[in-house]
């Protein structure tokens, strides 16, 4: 898929982040994996992203991401899939490459580790993982990678390849500043955790789509709720986000890391074996697993 292939494909339906199975000693599924993925690929989401946040890719090894990416292409379809990729330049470079052979569609730029960085930092770490690949980039501009609308004009001027732009800060203002400048240069998509509770207000200020992590488990709840945004049916809007998506979210605040966790629970509610998190990450209680059993029976 070219980046403009890409690109349109970004903004012309609902995405989602799958997450990465796990055996009980924490090893990549693949077998399970891709049965998921391709029951996730029969809902229409033109676009899955492979080993990205929701997927744990802070937890895999270097070397798991291609495997993790071949074994989504192999079982999507027509579904174009994107993967993470991250880290430092170099070893961010090095995961471009390996996701580029293993079939990936295009790449979204997590946020480098640990340290802040100046925006002229962040614009020579960019071009460079773009220029090492042909596939579209999208930048995620999240934690301590923000990237300020000057550096995002620069790179789009260098890179033809960036052709999208994930938001999970959170500044509403900026966000507009930024589709008022960038126009349609970009894809713009809404990235904030259980991002359904951003999604009227992303759209709102000219993002195109979001991705839902909900999709995982509750894949035609999470299409007709992504529908009703589109179609300004703010009375569906309201009982979805007032049977589901709050009640989650009350679950989903219990403990940090459970916007992962919580996620792959339900996706082993639905019968999907997908083990468990990796460390750091923690997975639900009994109880909270049964309270999410009941979240998912009411609005099914």
């Amino acid at each position: 898929m070219t980046p403009d292939e890409l690109k349109a494909a970004l903004g012309s339906g609902l995405l989602s982040f799958p997450v990465t199975h796990f055996d009980a000693e924490g090893a990549f599924a693949a077998a399970n994996y891709r049965r998921h993925i391709e029951w996730l690929a029969g809902f229409g989401a033109p676009v899955l992203f492979a080993a990205g946040g929701t997927g744990e890719f802070f937890s895999l090894r270097p070397d798991e991401i291609p495997h993790v990416v071949q074994a989504a292409k192999q079982s999507a379809g027509g579904t174009a899939i994107v993967s993470g990729c991250g880290y430092g330049t170099q070893l961010a470079i090095e995961i471009a490459k390996s996701v580029e052979a293993a079939g990936a569609d295009g790449i979204l730029l997590l946020p480098h580790y640990l340290i802040e960085a100046p925006q002229q930092g962040l614009y020579e770490h960019v071009k460079a993982v773009a220029s090492a690949v042909d596939l579209g980039i999208m930048l995620y501009n999240r934690g301590h990678a923000q990237y300020e609308i000057d550096t995002v004009a620069r790179l789009c001027d260098e890179c033809p390849n960036i052709i999208g732009f994930k938001d999970g800060a959170g500044n509403i203002s900026k966000m507009r500043q930024l589709t008022a400048k960038m126009g349609e240069r970009l894809t713009y998509l809404g990235g904030m955790p259980t991002a359904e509770l951003f999604a009227e207000a992303y759209l709102g200020v000219g993002f195109t789509t979001y991705s839902s992590a909900v999709f995982n488990f509750v894949p035609a709840l999470a299409t007709r709720f992504y529908r009703a945004v589109r179609a300004g049916d703010k009375a569906t809007c309201e009982t979805i986000l007032n049977k589901f998506f709050y009640p989650f979210m009350a679950l989903r605040d219990r403990q940090k890391g459970y916007a992962v966790a919580a996620i792959k629970a339900g996706v082993r509610l639905v019968g999907f074996d997908a083990g468990p998190v990796r460390p750091p990450l923690e997975d639900l209680t009994a109880e909270e697993a049964d309270i999410l059993q009941r979240i998912i029976d009411v609005n099914t």
